[in-house]
Parts: structure tokens; sequence; C-alpha cells
């Protein structure tokens, strides 16, 4: 049966290229609200860029059920970063009778300076079409993180 894999890491953890692997591997369909909201809304969204997010990210899990209910594995490349939220996915797909995993990519402090570092200067540079990562988009986002616990991860993965 097809499930949808539910990828979990802080900004910068690596999840687009491990998703870019699951889908050369698996042959899986990738869904990212990062390159949707670039695609359709560019970088700079102001004040509503939350409340686009929230949107995207409901739109895609909609997408992702009806994918994986055709018949093709679903990796889901947003985040989770609260339990709220993976507890809400969790349930979202159990209702419509979807079988989700979590992947928690699970990285050290050292190693996610260093990744921030890079892709920060391979924007700078015009190299990427990320996200640049400043001081409060890092301080924002390390505010809300919330580490799964053991009983949530189905497969921790060390970066």
């Amino acid at each position: 049966m097809s499930k949808v894999i539910m990828l979990c890491g802080r900004l910068c953890s690596g999840k687009s290229t491990y998703s870019a692997t699951l889908r050369d591997e698996l042959g899986c369909v990738v869904l990212s609200v990062d390159e949707l909201m670039i695609a359709l809304l560019g970088r700079e969204t102001g004040a509503m860029h939350d409340e686009y997010v929230r949107r995207a990210k409901q739109y895609i899990c909609g997408k992702a059920a009806d994918i994986a209910r055709a018949g093709a594995d679903v990796v889901l490349d947003q985040g989770f970063w609260t339990r709220a939220e993976r507890d809400s996915a969790r349930e979202f797909f159990a209702s419509r009778g979807v079988d989700c995993e979590l992947r928690y990519l699970r990285i050290t402090d050292e190693e996610w300076e260093r990744r921030i570092a890079k892709r920060n200067a391979e924007v700078a540079a015009g190299r990427s079409d990320a996200y640049y990562v400043d001081d409060g988009l890092k301080a924002k986002f390390t505010a809300m993180f919330e580490e799964p616990t053991e009983d949530e991860a189905d497969t921790v993965i060390e970066v």
C-alpha cells in the first residue's frame, strides 16, 4: 500500500536533499511547501507569509492523500516543526485511510550553523532560490521547533 512519508527537521537540516534521494530510490512524488511558495508567491510575502504557508500545507496534505490513494508513495518536505502539526497530519491521513510515517532528520548545532551559512552564501551569489535565513528567521524557527519524541519518529536519521 502507498504511504506518505513526512519529513521532520530543522530549517537547513537536509530535508530537500533527502527528499530528492527518496524520489530517486523509491520513485515517489515529492511535495515541497517551499517550492510551492516560491513558485507562486516569490520570497517576499510579508505579513501574510505564515498564513500562506498554512494554506500551502493544507493544500499539499490533501494532494498527498489523493496521490497515495491513487497508488504512489509521497514525501512531504515541509518540516513538521511542532508536535501539534505532526499529530494533526497523522490524524488527517488516518481519517482518509492513508498510511504515513515520520522521518526525523536530526542535526547537530554545529552542522546546522554550517549549513545555514552555506545556504545563505549560495542564495546571495544567486546559485539558489531557497529562502535566505537571517537572524530573525533563524530565531523564529528555533523558538517554534519541537524535537520529536521517541514515540513520534518512525525513523531517526543522524545528519
